[in-house]
């Protein structure tokens, strides 16, 4: 074992935490301090609720100006008496995922944190709340939402014909459409799954790419196989696409076809045109799913002056019956924490 990342102390030598400007949004409607034990039954957990070095405590305390002190198998919060109320529930419901089997890592603890200010939302994900848990099984994990808008999501993909999911990288929006894609595959409910992208530089010019067509527009496509290699293994996802079960391909190779019987993703729509939208939304065929997946605010299309296909698609289709729209912002990556300060960071305002 290490030793665990220390903290600076003050002129009065009380400990002092990191900086983090994350902390400006917590409420702070107590200013009375207060203590609060826990203590965890299953002692073998102890080392993956606390991580390595005790990271994961060092995150709750960083974040929610705290100062946790672990003994055997108690822990002990100080600080504000809401502040301190919050970190009980997150390290409470980090054990609870623990003992379930689930992962928790940094950007799980991040989420459970952000949570821990909507009290309802953890019984919603779990099923406590008179209503079914909210969750995604697949063949090599379980995905629950880390997140409001997440939980919106998954409940979007379970009832709306087509769903529009906007937002910036991290939050989850294609991985969360493939693994309910592969959930449903692996059901039987749908026979195909569909995975496309507009084959469109992030803002380089590649030139020409030697070899054959799929060749070609496999390195497109490279986070759509990441995807799906994370919710399957890599033999059956292999296998299945080998037997047609699943296709990944550019949005070109759509013109013509009636997609029934398909779970239908499209990621990266923000960089379709208007015509190449239509087209995409008009495959839609009998007892199939659409997920339209992109960030409005990272179009690629050549030239500049052309709109992109998504935010034209939202805003004609948006209400309509049977589309769902959902919307991520940076609170709702759920990648490093440091990824969604970097998105608020290219968001706000420019000198």
């Amino acid at each position: 074992m290490g030793r665990r990342p220390t903290r600076a102390a003050d002129s009065q030598g009380e400990p002092k935490l990191s900086p983090d400007p994350r902390n400006i949004a917590i409420p702070l409607r107590a200013s009375r301090r207060a203590k609060a034990e826990v203590t965890f039954d299953n002692q073998s957990l102890l080392g993956l609720l606390f991580g390595e070095f005790d990271a994961n405590l060092v995150q709750v305390e960083n974040r929610l100006s705290v100062m946790i002190h672990a003994r055997g198998d108690k822990v002990v919060i100080e600080g504000l008496e809401d502040n301190v109320a919050r970190a009980r529930e997150t390290l409470q419901t980090m054990y609870d995922r623990l003992a379930k089997g689930q992962d928790l890592d940094a950007g799980a603890v991040e989420s459970l944190i952000a949570m821990s200010n909507e009290p309802t939302l953890e019984g919603i994900i779990s099923g406590e709340k008179q209503s079914p848990p909210i969750m995604i099984r697949t063949r090599k994990k379980t995905i629950v939402p880390r997140s409001a808008a997440q939980i919106e999501y998954m409940r979007s993909l379970a009832r709306d014909d087509i769903i529009f999911a906007l937002g910036p990288a991290g939050t989850g929006k294609t991985y969360i459409a493939v693994a309910q894609a592969v959930s449903q595959l692996i059901s039987g409910s749908v026979q195909r799954l569909i995975l496309s992208r507009p084959a469109v530089e992030a803002g380089e010019k590649l030139g020409f790419l030697p070899g054959t067509e799929k060749e070609k527009v496999d390195p497109y496509l490279r986070p759509l196989y990441d995807a799906l290699n994370d919710c399957m293994p890599p033999e059956q996802v292999q296998r299945r696409i080998d037997s047609g079960e699943i296709e990944i391909a550019p949005i070109a190779f759509m013109r013509g076809r009636t997609l029934a019987d398909a779970f239908v993703i499209l990621d990266e729509a923000q960089n379709t045109t208007r015509e190449q939208m239509k087209m995409f939304l008009t495959r839609f065929g009998q007892n199939s799913r659409m997920v339209v997946c992109g960030d409005p605010r990272q179009v690629d299309i050549p030239g500049g002056d052309r709109m992109s296909g998504l935010a034209d698609a939202v805003g004609r289709l948006e209400g309509v019956d049977g589309f769902g729209t959902i919307r991520f912002t940076a609170a709702d990556v759920v990648r490093h924490p440091i990824v969604g300060r970097i998105v608020e960071a290219y968001e706000g305002p420019t000198e």
